[in-house]
């Protein structure tokens, strides 16, 4: 993949440079706030090479890559002149859209940047457990402490990383956010809370409160951290701002967070956790059900985000989270839906997909199994969604859990040991190999069953009618076969369809014929009745575009056969292979219709 072309066709296509507030990327797609999403050419950006789909969602519009996302968007970040991270480019004065879509972006954007190491910390905790466990390592010995402190660190000292994340997004001092958060972590204020002790700030009680691995604490002060910063900075001249503007920040905030903020954020910690518990006890196997059938929905829609601090707060308060190992489910549910089109189709570009996309999701990466098949496509989504949700159920019946935060795939499974842990390896493989096996026998619709049982070779019908031989055709060009060689159909309708998976490779502008290069490189004219032509496009509608890619079945041209008759012209379309010199072509003489092939040819 050319990731500086890709990159430069994309920063061209979502309005360039000047219409980006703000870009960054996540595991598999660059997400933009743009100032003015009518601007960018979604349609374009999809048929890239390179690209899955465009999401918009959540006030974002995100471009889906895959594995390749990185690159991609480092050499966006380059030629845009934004910052080259993972994190965001330029910033906007404000969030725009209403309260959810902020709320999400925030959660989003202060999460992301450090998600991938803390899955990579989460699994590492639980690789040290499993070792344990199997007496490969003692929790005394030297390699299990240090290992343990790089797995754990990130953990303990988790408010320090959302600070740093959140100051980020909400347009304040990064290192002023971080170090309130270090001072409410200081190891003496850890000490105190630990002994239940209570400070006195001039006379004001501080509630004993741990706030290590918290979640919620911090990013309340920081949010009000962003409405005290301004006021200082308009207060202090330019000549002291830099220095008094932190100096009063942490003054005020820490003392106010250790005696307000934190014992309130505490406080909603504790009430979400005990909330979250009570229901999943309540009725664990629905929580299954919902969560397992619906998280990769939850993930489309860019709501997902609002479940992670949950999920962590139940961690950091009750050292554990029920909800995790049922999304696990979720996840190997879409990787065995991409098994299942694997299997079953014969289209090889929908076959390397779907093959990746095995691989990916196995480990976690969902986005281009649903962007790029399971939705597509529609009912292996429904498949996988069916079996994530009866995975999920198991799972919530033995009540699993998870003892450290990470990505739900099947790296994630050392996190889950303990109770429950059987229910996990069982739902996990009822929901990957039900997927696969539902996908493989009802996953595949009447037109993608005709892309999944013909060889790559052969060209379908273009539209219903009548299979007439080419030679017999009362227009010298194409019956002389001086074009190519091919076929001719009488039709019944005005509905002309791809009769290959490909690329459009020309599009008429009188509407009555159009080009496209199969996936296997064979070039093919459609060219609908004889001198139409001279109708300058009336009756005729082109559905497609130049370079969109299309499959088997999909529309390419709406015209009306009634009316081009009325006006005396002959309605034959002509299939042409423009190439076929390079191939043995095989013709058949059978009536023509959406479920057999014309064509056949074979690469000389």
């Amino acid at each position: 993949m050319d990731y500086q072309k890709l990159a430069a066709d994309i920063l061209k296509n979502v309005g360039g440079k000047e219409n980006i507030n703000t870009a960054w990327h996540c595991a598999t797609r660059i997400r933009f706030k743009l100032t003015d999403e009518k601007k960018a050419d979604t349609k374009t950006i999809e048929n890239l090479d390179g690209v899955i789909t465009v999401v918009q969602s959540a006030g974002q519009y995100q471009v889906v890559i895959g594995n390749s996302v990185g690159q991609v968007f480092d050499q966006l970040a380059d030629q845009a002149g934004l910052e080259n991270s993972s994190n965001s480019a330029t910033e906007t004065p404000a969030e725009k859209g209403n309260l959810i879509n902020r709320f999400i972006a925030f959660i989003s954007g202060t999460f992301t940047p450090f998600l991938g190491a803390m899955a990579g910390a989460g699994i590492l905790k639980g690789l040290l457990a499993l070792f344990v466990a199997l007496n490969w390592l003692t929790t005394t010995s030297g390699a299990y402490q240090i290992w343990y402190a790089a797995g754990d660190a990130l953990f303990n000292f988790l408010p320090i990383f959302l600070a740093f994340t959140a100051a980020k997004r909400l347009k304040v001092n990064q290192f002023v956010a971080a170090a309130l958060a270090a001072a409410l972590i200081y190891p003496a204020m850890v000490t105190v809370a630990s002994k239940s002790l209570t400070l006195h700030f001039f006379g004001i009680p501080v509630v004993p409160t741990t706030y290590t691995s918290s979640v919620i604490p911090i990013l309340l002060a920081v949010w009000l951290l962003s409405y005290l910063q301004p006021v200082l900075d308009k207060i202090f001249p330019d000549a002291v701002r830099n220095i008094f503007t932190p100096l009063f920040s942490l003054m005020i905030m820490v003392p106010l967070t250790l005696i307000v903020v934190g014992p309130i954020g505490s406080g909603i910690s504790n009430l979400l956790a005990t909330g979250v518990s009570g229901l999943y006890n309540f009725a664990p196997v629905v929580a299954g059900i919902i969560m397992g059938a619906f998280w990769q929905v939850f993930v489309i829609f860019g709501v997902h985000w609002t479940f992670v601090p949950v999920m962590m707060n139940n961690i950091a308060k009750m050292g554990y989270d029920p909800l995790l190992p049922i999304l696990a489910a979720a996840v190997l549910s879409q990787a065995g839906a991409a098994l299942g089109v694997f299997l079953k189709t014969k289209d090889q570009k929908q076959k390397a997909l779907a093959g990746s996309g095995v691989v990916t999701g196995i480990f976690g990466i969902t986005e281009p199994i649903i962007y790029g098949i399971t939705l597509k496509m529609k009912r292996p989504f429904v498949c996988a969604v069916i079996s994530g949700g009866i995975g999920g159920a198991i799972i919530g019946m033995f009540q699993a859990r998870a003892n450290s935060f990470t990505l739900p795939s099947l790296l994630a499974l050392p996190t889950y040991l303990g109770k429950g842990f059987d229910g996990v390896l069982i739902g996990i493989a009822v929901a990957f190999f039900l997927a696969a096996i539902l996908t493989y026998l009802f996953g595949f619709s009447k037109e993608t069953a005709i892309a999944a049982e013909t060889n790559n070779n052969e060209v379908m019908s273009p539209i219903e009618g009548t299979v007439i031989p080419l030679k017999s055709v009362h227009d010298e060009v194409f019956s002389s076969e001086a074009m190519g060689k091919g076929i001719a159909v009488v039709p019944t309708n005005g509905n002309l369809k791809a009769p290959v998976s490909g690329t459009i490779s020309a599009v008429y502008p009188t509407g009555h014929a159009i080009g496209l290069i199969s996936d296997q490189g064979a070039e093919i004219l459609l060219h609908i009745g004889i001198d139409t032509v001279k109708l300058n496009g009336k009756h005729f509608e082109t559905l497609v575009k130049k370079e969109q890619h299309v499959n088997v079945g999909d529309a390419l041209i709406s015209f009306d056969l009634e009316q081009i008759s009325a006006d005396g012209y002959d309605t034959t379309v002509m299939m042409v292979i423009t190439n076929s010199k390079d191939y043995e072509v095989t013709v058949t003489t059978e009536t023509a219709a959406t479920d057999n092939w014309l064509l056949r040819l074979k690469q000389k």
